[in-house]
């Protein structure tokens, strides 16, 4: 896929993954499984992917977990995807924000570059979209439809 290109798909993060498996009934969570029955397009990136099974203890789920995500567009990250993680989060310093975790950065590089919005549950993607462009989809609403609204800051 070359550099840039917008899809009409979501990232879906690590945090939404975790707690949709646990069975949490959450907006993100309910959103997702709206997204799963429309049959939209879901992608992930490598770092989503061993995030969220490398939190798998049982072989059996873990196989099973792997398995579904081989359906998922899986978004390459390319040397580029690094470079602009790290600038990302130079950038929030120099404003007096620390990212928690510097995995959150590489994922916002990712969606950045194609321009793919996030559905997350993690307060580090806050001020990526404040003030670094990140496009997230907003949760407040019940999800009708293809209605989902991404937002930047």
């Amino acid at each position: 896929m070359a550099e840039g290109t917008t899809l009409d798909v979501t990232i879906v993060d690590t945090t939404v993954w975790i707690d949709f498996f646990r069975g949490k009934n959450t907006p993100e969570t309910e959103m997702l499984q709206h997204m799963l029955n429309a049959g939209e397009d879901i992608c992930i990136c490598g770092v989503i992917l061993t995030e969220v099974l490398q939190g798998i203890r049982e072989d059996a789920d873990y196989k099973a977990v792997a398995s579904r995500f081989e359906a998922f567009v899986f978004l390459p990250m390319h040397h580029s995807a690094f470079v602009s993680s790290a600038q990302l989060y130079r950038t929030l310093r120099r404003r007096g924000i620390t990212i928690r975790n510097a995995v959150d950065c590489m994922i916002a590089a990712v969606a950045i570059e194609h321009d793919i919005p996030i559905l997350h549950h993690d307060r580090d993607f806050d001020p990526l979209v404040e003030h670094c462009g990140l496009k997230v989809i907003k949760t407040r609403e019940k999800p009708t439809g293809k209605s989902r609204k991404a937002t930047r800051g």
